[in-house]
């Protein structure tokens, strides 16, 4: 049975995006079998590995109006052993949509739970909020991954994000459980980004992932080429860095 993740964290630019795609690639190359649902309406991680949006006519919004089943919504990738559910703009109108439907926070789960059996691992690619989209996504999921950057404002928000999954676990999913908190966007000549680390580590301890991300041009470059960091740059600190994470994932995974 596959485990689904959602990558999850209220702040834009924290590295959610790049985490999908680049933990998703990573574990594919690993021959693990995943899939990556697009759960933003920006799409990113829809583009980043090379889904053209615009022609995207069945992906996460048709899945959470039942329009459509999740086997209708997959498309593979270039990547090896990573499928998408993609994502479009049109995703941004089914918070309005279902703000009267009963059990709204349910319709990702329902959508999805068939596709356990097929994969070694789900990923979700959450927005940058917590609006109904994150609800699905933690309702959905078995685990979340927090990415916190190496920033001033590294720490701010994160108490709502940890207040908003403990009330996900006492009233929609009990078994969520937090993957881990990965740092990212680390810059080791910055005394603040030794810093952050030091402080999320005294305070979060064993619930940090052992793997951070540097901040890498070849990472933020990958994109803009519709690929994964893997596939433009193996060779890269970021390709290393996130094959390192999805290493840790699948052993600490093994564990359990």
């Amino acid at each position: 049975m596959g485990k689904i993740i959602a990558i999850a964290n209220q702040k834009g630019g924290v590295g959610k995006t790049t985490t999908s795609v680049n933990l998703a690639a990573s574990l594919g190359v690993l021959e693990k079998k995943v899939l990556l649902i697009d759960a933003d309406p920006q799409a990113n991680a829809t583009s980043g590995l090379g889904i053209d949006v615009e022609s995207v006519e069945v992906g996460t919004y048709q899945l959470l109006e039942h329009s459509a089943t999740a086997k209708q919504a997959i498309v593979s990738t270039n990547s090896p052993n990573l499928d998408l559910i993609p994502s479009h703009i049109d995703l941004v109108a089914i918070e309005i949509e279902l703000v009267d439907v009963e059990n709204r926070e349910y319709m990702l789960r329902r959508a999805i739970e068939g596709l356990k059996a097929d994969y070694d691992y789900i990923l979700i690619d959450c927005a940058p909020s917590l609006g109904l989209l994150t609800l699905n996504a933690l309702t959905a999921a078995d685990s979340v991954i927090i990415p916190i950057q190496c920033e001033y404002f590294a720490l701010e928000g994160l108490g709502k994000l940890l207040n908003t999954i403990k009330s996900v676990q006492k009233i929609h999913n009990e078994n969520l459980d937090i993957e881990g908190l990965l740092l990212t966007m680390y810059d080791q000549r910055l005394r603040l980004s030794n810093q952050v680390v030091d402080e999320v580590k005294k305070h979060f301890d064993e619930m940090v992932f052992e793997t951070i991300i540097q901040r890498n041009v070849r990472l933020s470059e990958a994109p803009s080429y519709g690929e994964s960091i893997i596939s433009y740059d193996a060779a890269s600190k970021g390709a290393d860095n996130y094959l390192s994470l999805a290493h840790e994932l699948i052993q600490k995974n093994e564990k359990e």
